[in-house]
């Protein structure tokens, strides 16, 4: 089911999807292919904030449900290196390029190439230097319901020159429909992480053992925590490969597990976030904590940082990911 949903702030349409099956119902926004809301059967509220005003996804809202890109996460000195030369990006975080800079895909609107009741393909076209980023490029994202509760993502990419591409879904979660994700459990399999500096640029890969981010038991998250996250960690398994991610449980006993191909999973908890004074799936303007965001994606400021897996896309190549988020209530 397809309806009108505003226009963004220079006046173009928003389209909104509903797809359904078995227990679970999404709707996707055409701006910035955003996941707007999620519906599991018998539970009374949302699983991820959004908002049902247009204009807040033009305000606080710009990354919440949307794909981000064509790189997400932080460039450090909004500079890329890419075969020899350095990309000049645009700033938008103080000196740093976060999410493909304030042009990024999550500002930009699709187009709905196929709909059914349970999945619709969208696509985008960025055209050569958009946002300092070389090639004109194809962008598609399909979102598919699987019963009884299992929506999967498929992100694809080709470009005509070599480029960088690294697109995350950022949808925060909260599986309790409560202001505060405190009370949450999240799991995440990984061994290493990246620390970060002041600015939020990662410093190296080190191991989660003995440090606050060591989340492989599960450990509560939100205010009563302590430790803040803004943080990614490092996946084992191949690229490529579909592995759990994380899981995520809410104090409802609701929960997701998230299953990605990607290498990394930037966890966020939300703690300086504000809506101001746009109104929420929960009837109220969200605040710090109010949900968590689990961005699946390849490791970020990776053009900057020797070692690091690459981002690199070449006109011979296809960009894949696939992320998988699976439901469940007691």
């Amino acid at each position: 089911m397809k309806h009108p949903f505003g226009t963004t702030q220079n006046g173009q349409p928003i389209e909104a999807i509903t797809l359904t099956a078995g227990d679970l119902t999404a709707t996707i926004l055409t701006r910035g292919a955003v996941l707007q809301d999620v519906r599991l059967k018998d539970v009374p509220y949302s699983l991820t904030l959004g908002s049902d005003d247009a204009q807040a996804y033009d305000g606080t809202l710009k990354y919440y449900g949307a794909l981000v890109g064509p790189v997400a996460n932080r460039l450090s000195k909004s500079e890329a290196l890419l075969d020899g030369k350095v990309l000049k990006l645009q700033e938008n975080e103080g000196t740093t390029s976060l999410h493909g800079g304030p042009d990024g895909m999550h500002a930009d609107v699709w187009r709905i190439t196929d709909q059914t009741t349970n999945s619709a393909t969208l696509v985008l076209d960025l055209p050569d230097g958009k946002g300092g980023y070389p090639g004109n490029r194809t962008i598609t994202a399909r979102f598919t319901i699987t019963a009884p509760a299992q929506l999967t993502l498929e992100i694809s990419a080709t470009t005509d020159a070599p480029t960088l591409i690294n697109i995350a879904n950022h949808s925060y979660w909260n599986l309790d429909g409560t202001r505060s994700i405190s009370g949450h459990v999240l799991t995440v399999p990984a061994n290493s992480y990246t620390p970060i500096d002041a600015l939020s640029i990662p410093t190296g890969v080190e191991p989660v053992e003995c440090t606050g981010f060591d989340l492989r038991a599960g450990a509560k998250i939100g205010l009563s925590d302590g430790q803040r996250i803004d943080h990614n960690f490092c996946l084992d398994g191949d690229e490529g490969a579909l592995k759990t991610a994380a899981t995520l449980t809410g104090k409802s006993g609701v929960s997701l597990t998230l299953e990605t191909t990607e290498i990394g999973l930037q966890v966020f908890d939300a703690a300086p976030i504000s809506s101001g004074d746009f109104i929420g799936h929960t009837g109220a303007p969200y605040g710090a904590f109010c949900g968590v965001a689990l961005e699946a994606q390849r490791w970020p400021d990776a053009p900057n940082q020797k070692g690091f897996p690459s981002c690199v896309l070449r006109p011979e190549d296809t960009y894949q990911q696939t992320t998988r988020w699976t439901f469940s209530r007691p």
